[in-house]
């Protein structure tokens, strides 16, 4: 994509506000999608205010592998603190997954009751 292009692209598909994070790679058959960081932070939220903030901001928490990639390309963007992911633990439904922004870790100690931070991210799934 020329440059010309990918600016034309952002220009006809991000709102104001919101910054292109980049590509993830479908799996199991899921279609690859666009990642979209959208404006506005939550602070010390339990998970479960984590995802109405983000339902109300128009998006959802990040999955666990879309953090990896806001880490990747947009830490800037984000405090050196834990964000609530969408995702809980398989084993322990009364924890979630989180990460912290400034070495990028990933944990899932975080009880849903923690205060943590959320950002929240549209997806653009590409046909």
């Amino acid at each position: 994509m020329t440059t010309t292009a990918k600016q034309q692209w952002l220009e006809q598909n991000l709102k104001a506000g919101e910054l292109y994070a980049g590509l993830i790679l479908g799996q199991n058959g899921e279609p690859d999608h666009h990642l979209v960081l959208l404006p506005g932070e939550a602070e010390e939220v339990s998970w479960a205010a984590a995802k109405k903030f983000a339902a109300g901001a128009g998006g959802e928490l990040p999955t666990r592998r879309e953090q990896s990639l806001l880490f990747a390309n947009l830490k800037s963007e984000f405090q050196p603190r834990w964000y609530w992911s969408s995702e809980q633990h398989a084993g322990y439904t009364g924890c979630a997954w989180s990460q912290y922004f400034y070495s990028g870790f990933q944990d899932n100690y975080g009880v849903k009751s923690a205060s943590l931070r959320a950002r929240a991210v549209r997806r653009l799934a590409i046909q």
